[in-house]
């Protein structure tokens, strides 16, 4: 491989960009788009075993560092979003399942009927901040985020990653225990647990109060975390929060991830922000004298 390629746990992506979940990805259609528009891979967004609806409106509040959401986890049910994921596959590039559920065999199962639809990988969602008994609070003890990457492994042919959260007093330690249970990688972050009140009706503006922090005012922590992780564990990592230009990008890299994702900036700039990140980080290595991405990651600990 040479330039902007790269390798994650045997997945062959063109450059280190990927379409984070949640964002563009309800369609099979909107998730080719991205893929046209310059991502290396995509990830769907995270679907259950069974239809969920989600969190009322409103859902969503914009601030000038980034969003803070609380969508609740909305899906059509796994059986039903297999033929999006089909229709993914159009895109030219890998399709990342994600999935959640409230039991490891809960996970297994969804993760299981994932891989039928020819995903080159599963992603867990062990960390969303916004829904009761999934995500985060199944994902925030070590012994848990094992167990349950265990129970996929044993379900799966097909790399798995362990998406984990920043709300825990080590993310370390979960992704120590996520590479313990077998986990082929391990994406961090997810969004950090926020809300807003709005000062003239003196109450939260969110229906669920509480949600998940996500753009540019994350990205420090995430870069910190990446950092942590990359001295603990041997599996590829892939950086996630705040990424919008290629410095953003770099910073991740040199903390020592293989790929990042995008969410936000894909929702404030348009599909667009992948050639521009992809060229950014191209035109570095140019000027640098870096010949891989590769050459480039974790060179912040040296």
């Amino acid at each position: 491989m040479t330039g902007l390629e790269v390798d994650i746990a045997g997945i062959r992506m063109r450059n280190p960009t990927m379409l984070a979940s949640g964002i563009l990805n309800e369609t099979g259609r909107s998730m080719v788009d991205v893929a046209k528009a310059g991502a290396g891979a995509v990830v769907t967004k995270s679907v259950g075993l069974e239809p969920r609806e989600g969190h009322p409106n409103p859902c969503i509040v914009e601030l000038k560092c980034g969003l803070i959401n609380a969508m609740g986890l909305p899906n059509p049910g796994i059986d039903a979003y297999l033929e999006e994921v089909a229709f993914a596959q159009n895109g030219g590039v890998p399709v990342i399942g994600s999935v959640f559920g409230g039991s490891e065999e809960e996970i297994a199962e969804v993760a299981k009927r994932m891989a039928s639809a020819g995903v080159a990988a599963v992603e867990l969602n062990l960390s969303c901040p916004h829904a009761e008994g999934l995500g985060a609070e199944i994902g925030s003890t070590p012994d848990r985020v094992k167990r349950i990457c265990g129970a996929v492994k044993a379900s799966v042919e097909v790399p798995v990653f362990a998406k984990l959260t920043p709300n825990t007093s080590s993310i370390v330690s979960l992704a120590s225990a996520a590479e313990e249970g077998g986990a082929d990688g391990v994406v961090a972050i997810n969004t950090l647990r926020a809300m807003a009140i709005c000062p003239e009706l003196g109450r939260p503006i969110l229906s669920n109060r509480f949600g998940g922090l996500s753009g540019e005012a994350v990205r420090a922590v995430g870069v910190r975390c990446v950092y942590e992780i990359f001295d603990t564990v041997t599996v590829p990592i892939i950086g996630v929060g705040g990424v919008t230009t290629s410095k953003d990008a770099l910073e991740y890299i040199m903390a020592g991830a293989t790929a990042v994702q995008m969410g936000t900036a894909v929702w404030s700039d348009g599909p667009g922000v992948f050639s521009d990140v992809c060229d950014g980080i191209g035109k570095f290595m140019n000027a640098n004298g870096y010949e891989s991405v590769e050459e480039m990651k974790g060179i912040a600990h040296r």
